[in-house]
C-alpha cells in the first residue's frame, strides 16, 4: 500500500506534537506500507508560511492553521496536484486537519485522518474551558473555523480518533456518516521498557507520586501537590517527583523533587527520566487534555494513573488506574492512594494490569496493526466503487 502522509510540520521531528507525528509516521511505515511525505510548502503563499514560522511558538501555533484555512484555494491546489501525479492508495493526515482544506482528493484515493483534537470540539469542551484564549481576533473567527472543519471532515473516508470521547464528539457535532469515525487508541511516546514484574507498595514505606508534562498547571500540578500534602498530613511518607516542568515556589517543598525538561536523546537525562518512572508508584495527573501520552507511558512502566474523567484520557478504572469525577479534590486522590496502601495486593494487581493494557492497546504497534486492517478494507471498497465513502 502506498501512503501520502499529509501534515503541516516535518513528521520526523520528535519535538513537534509531542513526538506524536513521528510515532504515527513510523507505525504506518512499519505496519501498513510505503509512506511518502506530501510537500509542505504553500506554493505561491509560501512567503506567508515562512513569515508565520518565524514568529514565536505560541503565535505560530495560533496563526498557522487559521492562515492555512484562509489560503485553502492556493495551497489546496498544490496538494491536489501532488495526489493526482503520484496516485497513492491513501492520503493520511495527522494532527493538521487544515492541511486537507481546499484539497480535491482523487476518487480512487482513500482519505484518512488522525488527531487527538479538533479545534472547535476542543474549544467548546471542558478542556478548552480550562485554557485561556489569547488571540485577540480568535472569537470572531470561531464560526468560520467550524465551517471549514465541517467541509473537511465530511469528505473523509476514515477519521481515526484515539478516544471514544473524541469520536463521539466529532460525529455528533459535524454529522459524519456512520462508520467514518473509528476509535483506535494511540501509544506511548517512549519505547517499551523491559518488564521485570509489577510494582509493589509497602504499607510502611514511602509512596512516590509523579507528575509528567511541560505545563505544571495544565497537568493539574497544584492538585497533585495538595494530594502530597494531604497524604503527609495523614501520616503517609509521600513524596512527589516532577518531570518536564518547574512548579512555582509555592508548590515546592522538601518533599518535591524537580527534574525539569529532560532530553530523552541525551543518555544521562534519559536515565533520569526512566528512573523517575521506575521508582514512582502513582502518576497523579488531574489534567485537562484530550488524550495524554503520559498515561500510556505510565502504563508501560506498570504505574497506575490517577486523573480526572475529563476528555479522552486513556485511563480505565481498575485496569490502569482511576479517573475520578470532575470536582474531585486532594482528599479524594489521597483516599484512593490510602486504600491501596491498606491492600498492597490490590496495588500489585493494578500495576500488572496497567502493563497489560499497555502491551495490548496503548502502544504504536497495536495502533499500526489496527489501522492496517481499516485501511485495507477502505482501499478495497474504494476500488470497487470510487464514488463511495470508504466507511
Amino acid at each position: 500500500m502506498r501512503i501520502a502522509f499529509l501534515t503541516d510540520m516535518p513528521p520526523k521531528d520528535r519535538n513537534i506534537y509531542s513526538g506524536g507525528n513521528r510515532r504515527i509516521f513510523d507505525a504506518l511505515e512499519r505496519h501498513v506500507g510505503e509512506v511518502s511525505v506530501v510537500p509542505q510548502d504553500w506554493g505561491a503563499a509560501e512567503p506567508v508560511r515562512q513569515a508565520i514560522l518565524s514568529t514565536s511558538t505560541a503565535t505560530n501555533m495560533r496563526l498557522r492553521w487559521r492562515a492555512r484555512y484562509a489560503l485553502r484555494g492556493v495551497v489546496g491546489r498544490n496538494v491536489t496536484r501532488y495526489l493526482e501525479e503520484t496516485s497513492p492508495d491513501v492520503v493520511f493526515g495527522a494532527y493538521a486537519l487544515h492541511s486537507f482544506s481546499g484539497v480535491q482528493v482523487p476518487g480512487q484515493v482513500v482519505s484518512a485522518f488522525t488527531s487527538d483534537a479538533v479545534q472547535t470540539v476542543f474549544r467548546c469542551s471542558e478542556i478548552g474551558a480550562a485554557h485561556e484564549r489569547t488571540l485577540p481576533f480568535g472569537r470572531a473567527l470561531d464560526g468560520w473555523v467550524e465551517r471549514q472543519e465541517r467541509k473537511v471532515l465530511r469528505q473523509l473516508d476514515l477519521g481515526l480518533w484515539p478516544s471514544e470521547w473524541l469520536r463521539t464528539a466529532v460525529d455528533d457535532r459535524y454529522g459524519l456518516a456512520p462508520g467514518v469515525g473509528k476509535c483506535v487508541e494511540w501509544g506511548a511516546g517512549i519505547e517499551a521498557p523491559d518488564w521485570t514484574g509489577p510494582k509493589a507498595l509497602d504499607p510502611n514505606g514511602p509512596v512516590r507520586l509523579l507528575v509528567l508534562g511541560r505545563d505544571w498547571f495544565a497537568k493539574g500540578g497544584p492538585l497533585a501537590f495538595d494530594t502530597l500534602n494531604a497524604l503527609r498530613a495523614q501520616g503517609v511518607d509521600a513524596n512527589l517527583t516532577v518531570v518536564g516542568c518547574v512548579p512555582p515556589d509555592m508548590h515546592i517543598n522538601e518533599h518535591v523533587t524537580v527534574r525539569a525538561h529532560l532530553d530523552k536523546a541525551v543518555p544521562a537525562e534519559l536515565a533520569l527520566f526512566e528512573d523517575a518512572l521506575r521508582q514512582a508508584h502513582f502518576m497523579v495527573m488531574p489534567s485537562h487534555e484530550s488524550y495524554g501520552f503520559a498515561f500510556c507511558e505510565a502504563s508501560a512502566w506498570g504505574m497506575p494513573s490517577l486523573c480526572l474523567r475529563v476528555g479522552g484520557v486513556p485511563v480505565r478504572d481498575g485496569e490502569n488506574g482511576y479517573a475520578l469525577p470532575r470536582g474531585s479534590g486532594a482528599e479524594d486522590f489521597a483516599s484512593l492512594i490510602r486504600e491501596h496502601l491498606a491492600a498492597p495486593e490490590r496495588y500489585t494487581a493494578l500495576s500488572r494490569s496497567s502493563r497489560t493494557i499497555y502491551e495490548t492497546r496503548l502502544n504504536w504497534d497495536a495502533w499500526g496493526k489496527r489501522v492496517k486492517i481499516l485501511l485495507d478494507e477502505a482501499v478495497a471498497m474504494k476500488r470497487r466503487d470510487p464514488r463511495r465513502r470508504s466507511a
